[in-house]
């Protein structure tokens, strides 16, 4: 509920701002380029494993805005790289990386501070022991559910807030896969964007 709290009152925060336009900073053939970190938990039965996560993120909006009133926006393809992926099972840490090759974006453009967005992701985490731990795999593989934003505090930069729903699991490399059924992270960030020349 906290999580929750925060996002609305950063949200509320970046929309007493001055109501400058930033929509033109997610034009067609905009670069994104962004900072983050995160780190959630497990739901049901892995409700007492913790997930901590650091990155970056390079995307790129491929088409122009599309559909009218709040649904208008585009379409954004995005990459993440995370070289800092930990995994709290009870037992102890579990250190690992993790590559999203598929952040498939949907921008809501209509606003002019604040970008909202829906992600479907997919991706694959490497860790140096089993996850879960047991007779598993160190390689996973994960698809998530998005919604986030972008709180624009200039021309063509913004704080980023995102809320994932998931799944991460071995999809049978291992002996075992009970894997995690579904997964709640946050994620908190800062993003670049640079225009078509």
């Amino acid at each position: 509920m906290k999580i929750i709290a925060g996002v609305v009152w950063a949200l509320l925060l970046g929309s007493a701002a001055a109501a400058q336009d930033f929509s033109s900073s997610l034009d067609k053939g905009t670069w994104e380029l962004g900072l983050f970190g995160g780190g959630g938990i497990g739901l049901g039965k892995s409700d007492n494993t913790q997930f901590f996560y650091a990155g970056g993120r390079a995307g790129r909006v491929l088409t122009s805005d599309h559909l009218s009133g709040i649904f208008r926006g585009n379409f954004e393809w995005a990459v993440d790289a995370m070289p800092i992926y930990v995994v709290f099972p009870p037992e102890s840490a579990v250190y690992g990386g993790s590559f999203k090759p598929a952040i498939w974006k949907w921008n809501f453009t209509s606003g002019k501070k604040i970008v909202p967005y829906f992600a479907a992701e997919g991706g694959i985490v490497f860790s140096r022991s089993n996850i879960p731990p047991g007779d598993t795999s160190y390689v996973n593989f994960t698809s998530q559910a998005a919604f986030g934003a972008h709180v624009f505090v200039k021309q063509m930069r913004a704080l980023l807030f995102e809320v994932e729903f998931g799944h991460l699991s071995s999809a049978s490399l291992g002996a075992h896969n009970p894997g995690y059924n579904a997964t709640f992270t946050f994620t908190v960030g800062y993003t670049w964007f640079r225009g078509p020349k």
